[in-house]
């Protein structure tokens, strides 16, 4: 497992033992980013200012090829302890702790946010409902900015509708329209825009 573009490109990334982890692959992740940055609705200016967010983060993989790419910082929640070690070593290899921060919590129980991310990455345990979970909790929690960029991976047969999670200007859950619907083998890649007002 490498950082497959930018400035760390090539640095090899360092997994958890045993099977909790299921790191995303490098080939879907080139997918991702290539459409990321010549995508009409993104584009490598957006990611170059994009504020991270990367859930269910594992070894932190996406979140720290995003700021190989440029953007400008990443929190990564991840509360497994063998997958929080290899991901703060996954941050010492790529240079990029001056830039991110470590959250050992659940993605469906975080806390307060910071600061709104515009770009959220979710790639949880396949088959458990943990993106729509996951979304309404940091929603609730100031965690997804008005107009983020929101990628989920899920598992290629899950029926799975991307959605304008609750927040507090905007209670019901509708369906949102997706940018980008991909499969990659045993995966499902949807992307979407979030949006807090009635579609």
């Amino acid at each position: 497992m490498r950082i497959v573009g930018g400035e760390n490109k090539g640095r090899a990334l360092v997994a958890p033992t045993g099977e909790r982890t299921r790191p995303t692959s490098d080939r879907t992740r080139q997918a991702i980013f290539d459409m990321l940055a010549h995508a009409p609705w993104y584009g490598q200016e957006e990611l170059e200012q994009a504020i991270v967010l990367d859930g269910y983060a594992g070894t932190g993989a996406l979140g720290l090829e995003a700021l190989s790419r440029g953007a400008q910082r990443a929190s990564f929640i991840e509360r497994d302890r063998n997958a929080l070690n290899a991901l703060r070593t996954n941050l010492d290899i790529c240079r990029a702790r001056d830039r991110s921060r470590v959250l050992s919590c659940s993605v469906t129980h975080p806390p307060k946010a910071a600061e709104p991310h515009t770009l959220i990455f979710l790639d949880p345990p396949y088959g458990k409902t943990l993106v729509e979970s996951g979304l309404r909790a940091l929603a609730r929690n100031g965690w997804i900015a008005e107009g983020a960029l929101i990628v989920a991976e899920t598992g290629a047969t899950e029926d799975f509708a991307p959605f304008v999670p609750p927040s507090e200007h905007f209670s019901p859950t509708l369906p949102a329209e997706p940018l980008s619907i991909r499969k990659f083998g045993a995966a499902k890649v949807t992307i979407w825009r979030h949006s807090s007002t009635v579609p």
